[in-house]
């Protein structure tokens, strides 16, 4: 969706690593950080960008980019995506991998941030062309000390997925075949590779959570009318990949109407709902919206964010909503799924005009946070809940044969078996996820409402800049004029 930018963005407005930078200066001003540490915190410790030769399957040499950014050094390993797409550049992971710094601290995984692309289409590639470039990149990243369970973690992103990980994950092994860890050099694995159960579903799952707990808040049922309830709310998702679609599943799933779907072709909207698990369907066979018939087709795909709705995420790619289109948006609510989807003048004018904006690294920290657990997984080299769910069933079987008794009625098999159930690995996974984002959304809630006239996105940031601040100079690792 990056070519509807120009659609919603004046040519005034920054770039996406300028948007961040805005974002983070601003927070930067009412944080109480000393000016050195902030410098510090905002520049971007490491960067790679390498070109390397690929042959095709039709014999032809093609010279593939790609680049790595290591935004934070101040907790190591630095953690994220890799995306494969025509237009990454080097300031476009810059930014993104400085986000993952904030979005990190802001959730409290002890990562730094990173970021990595390949200026490719995976799309014109074959599945064999995919591998080689996957693993001649995975090359480059070993090559130049680049990747590794205690130095960097890429994960999948836009073009990859767990197929690409397994790929790069082997390359690092070949490299390092005594590393026990390896496994722990990758995450967004498949989990026959070491991955984790609830992974793929994490950052969707994420959204959810945040918007519900926002909607739960008496400061934000007053601004916006709304009631702290999810069930009964329309909601439009644009952007129908991973992230959009999850997030759609559990919206509808607890309640919410999803009157409006969007994606690189068109946009959906239906006033009386549509059912997400059949618009899947549809799009797998054809590969794309168009011609689905439960709703009405909207040719220009951007131009559905403005629908009436209660609930609004972007979930595709930066800039969708700037000085253009932003006086035409009628959400309450807005809830960055993808990353920077909103530029700063735009996010100024939501805030003055009511809408409740809850920010990309908050709101999209499910899928940093899921693959901080599946890192805890391969390090311990144990699945979860394997150690503890007979003994925890043994347990609850005990108790409620003593309730049996005292109460004289014994319970079904059913009903037996529901009460005394052990975790499995998706549902800690789950339970895990749920409790850091209820407590960072408290956070950014709190340092808000104690300043009294910053907006979430402002709060959300000066707190990871607070917490990046205390591990910086806790350590002694920043250099400072001491006299």
């Amino acid at each position: 969706m990056s070519t509807h930018a120009n659609a919603a963005c004046e040519e005034s407005e920054p770039a996406f690593l300028g948007c961040v930078e805005q974002f983070f200066d601003k927070a930067a001003a009412v944080s109480g950080v000393k000016s050195e540490t902030l410098a510090a915190i905002k520049r971007v410790d490491a960067v790679l960008s390498v070109t390397f030769p690929i042959e095709l399957e039709n014999g032809k040499t093609e010279i593939v980019r790609g680049y790595r950014a290591q935004h934070s050094h101040h907790r190591l390993p630095v953690k994220g995506g890799i995306r494969y797409a025509d237009e990454v550049d080097m300031q476009e992971v810059e930014a993104l991998a400085s986000l993952m710094t904030y979005k990190c601290a802001v959730v409290d995984v002890p990562f730094g941030g990173a970021k990595g692309g390949v200026a490719i289409n995976p799309k014109k590639y074959s599945t064999r062309e995919l591998e080689r470039i996957t693993r001649r990149f995975a090359l480059e990243l070993c090559q130049k000390n680049f990747i590794g369970p205690g130095i960097d973690v890429p994960a999948p992103d836009v073009g990859t997925g767990g197929r690409e990980m397994s790929w790069i994950m082997d390359t690092y092994r070949q490299f390092n075949p005594t590393d026990i860890n390896s496994a722990g050099c990758i995450t967004g694995k498949p989990v026959n590779q070491g991955g984790v159960r609830g992974r793929t579903e994490a950052t969707g799952l994420g959204v959810y959570y945040g918007v519900r707990e926002f909607l739960k808040y008496d400061e934000v049922q007053k601004q916006t009318g709304l009631t702290g309830d999810i069930e009964g709310k329309r909601v439009v998702i644009q952007g129908f990949g991973n992230v959009g679609y999850w997030a759609a599943k559990f919206f509808e799933a607890n309640g919410a109407k999803i009157v409006g779907v969007a994606d690189q072709d068109c946009g959906i909207y239906n006033e009386q709902g549509i059912n997400i698990d059949e618009l899947q369907e549809y799009k797998s066979a054809k590969g794309v919206l168009g011609g689905y018939s439960s709703g009405t087709i909207v040719p220009e795909s951007i131009k559905l964010i403005e629908a009436e709705c209660d609930v609004l995420i972007p979930a595709a790619l930066e800039r969708q909503i700037g000085l253009k289109n932003v006086n035409r948006i009628k959400a309450k609510v807005i809830g960055e799924g993808a990353n920077g989807p909103i530029t700063p003048a735009a996010h100024d004018i939501l805030v003055k005009n009511g809408r409740v904006v809850v920010p990309d690294l908050l709101l999209n920290a499910g899928g940093v946070c899921v693959s901080y657990f599946e890192w805890l997984k391969n390090i311990s080299h144990i699945r979860f809940g394997r150690m503890n769910k007979k003994w925890d069933e043994q347990g609850k079987a005990q108790l409620l044969s003593l309730v049996e008794e005292n109460a004289g009625r014994k319970l079904t098999v059913t009903e037996r078996q529901q009460v005394i159930h052990g975790a499995e690995e998706h549902e800690l996974v789950y339970s895990g996820l749920e409790d850091t984002m209820i407590k960072a959304c408290e956070e950014t809630r709190v340092t808000a409402n104690e300043f009294g006239n910053i907006d979430y996105r402002t709060a959300a940031i000066a707190n990871a800049i607070r917490k990046i601040a205390a591990v910086s100079e806790g350590s002694g690792s920043l250099f400072t004029n001491r006299g």
